[in-house]
């Protein structure tokens, strides 16, 4: 379980600084520039050095407690809002990730404010998987 909550905060931190690099590689940076080749740098290995082995894992660890007996009880509704919102945060992971080779070649499409926007999604995926497990409706 530990190794499994240690994933999850690795996983998070990617998850709301990436598209906060977003915001400001889109509203600040040229294309072409050499800030904009920093800046593609840095979300590159932030999601294929951090965030990438962050969400194997915490699906790894997740799902190994998942198959322990008496871990979970299918029969509640907790697991299942969790589960919906993790898949959710996965389907947002790969987004971003569409979303940085979009920068990497050249033709990001998005403004700041559709990042800023976007970057609310994790928080709301957030808060339904925390209440989900502690409060196991």
């Amino acid at each position: 379980m530990a190794l499994h909550v240690v994933s999850v905060i690795a996983w998070m931190a990617g998850i709301f600084y990436l598209p906060r690099l977003f915001v400001y590689h889109a509203e600040r940076i040229e294309t072409g520039s050499e800030t904009d080749i920093l800046f593609q740098e840095m979300e590159r290995k932030l999601l294929r050095l951090i965030m990438n082995p962050a969400m194997t894992s915490t699906w790894v660890f997740g799902l190994a407690l998942v198959f322990t007996p008496g871990i979970v009880d299918w029969s509640a509704v907790w697991p299942w809002t969790k589960a919906a919102a993790v898949i959710a945060m996965t389907w947002f992971h790969h987004w971003l990730g569409y979303r940085r080779k979009d920068f990497a070649a050249g033709r990001n499409r998005l403004q700041g404010r559709s990042y800023r926007i976007m970057n609310e999604v994790p928080t709301l995926l957030l808060l339904i998987i925390v209440f989900s497990v502690i409060v196991k409706f």
